[in-house]
């Protein structure tokens, strides 16, 4: 994908997607996709092409019914693709105005070294990502948060929130619950919320899953993901400078090297 293009275009939107390993952050995106495909998109906006079919296709292919078996989750993203995140590229029309939108994928375990230490040589990558994104989403993994190890994932999703809100610099923040059709304990969940209050402030809460509600239509639409993905294309953005005082943005993507063909 030739990012220098798409630095000198318009005004490029970077979303990055936070979370654990396994988290479900491949998914969601595999999962807009597919919405995307189907027309299913919020009101006032559509598709109008991508540079990165053949990438969103590999990360969507897993979610699909096909001959053999029934949907299941992408295959998790390596640690060792490189320094930096593959990006994934959507060209959208939103309410009358085209938009590049630059989705990463970036493997968890970046993010886990990242929380502790912040430029620890095997996290460049979510230190890029840090400094690059428009928009920053924090993954709240409720399969983790009420498993066996719930405490060693409540800890991890704390020092992240901690990590993200000394790197925010006024740009806007969701926490996103994903598999939200598996029950968290409420005071799992009270912990969560009072730390990202805590350290974020001002942040939008949603709530994920790949499975529809009971008796919700249209089906295979799963729950809240339009409502997420009109929040990430439409909230206003925040001007921000890098930790250096540069604005980073259109030099990282020009010098990017780890994009989806």
């Amino acid at each position: 994908m030739d990012t220098a293009f798409l630095a000198g275009r318009a005004r490029t939107r970077l979303v990055g997607i936070f979370g654990a390993s396994d988290s479900g952050k491949t998914s969601l995106l595999g999962a807009w996709y597919l919405l995307v495909g189907r027309g299913i998109c919020p009101d006032g906006i559509s598709f109008a092409g991508s540079l990165t079919l053949e990438g969103w296709e590999n990360i969507a292919g897993s979610l699909r019914w096909n001959s053999a078996h029934g949907p299941a989750f992408p295959p998790h993203t390596s640690s060792g693709a490189g320094r930096h995140p593959g990006l994934l590229h959507l060209d959208l029309n939103i309410h009358g105005v085209r938009r590049d939108i630059l989705f990463a994928d970036t493997p968890g375990e970046w993010f886990s070294r990242w929380a502790v230490r912040r430029d620890a040589d095997d996290a460049t990558g979510a230190l890029w990502l840090s400094n690059a994104s428009d928009i920053l989403i924090v993954v709240a993994d409720s399969q983790a948060l009420a498993g066996p190890k719930l405490g060693v994932a409540r800890s991890n999703l704390v020092s992240l929130l901690r990590r993200v809100a000394a790197e925010r610099r006024g740009r806007p923040v969701a926490l996103v619950w994903t598999k939200a059709d598996v029950d968290v304990e409420p005071e799992m969940q009270q912990a969560v919320t009072q730390a990202a209050d805590l350290v974020l402030g001002r942040y939008q809460t949603f709530r994920v899953s790949m499975h529809s509600a009971p008796g919700q239509a249209p089906y295979n639409n799963g729950q809240g993901l339009v409502e997420l993905f009109e929040w990430v294309l439409t909230v206003p953005e925040a001007p921000f400078r890098s930790a250096s005082g540069a604005q980073p943005e259109r030099d990282m993507l020009r010098q990017l090297g780890g994009v989806y063909a």
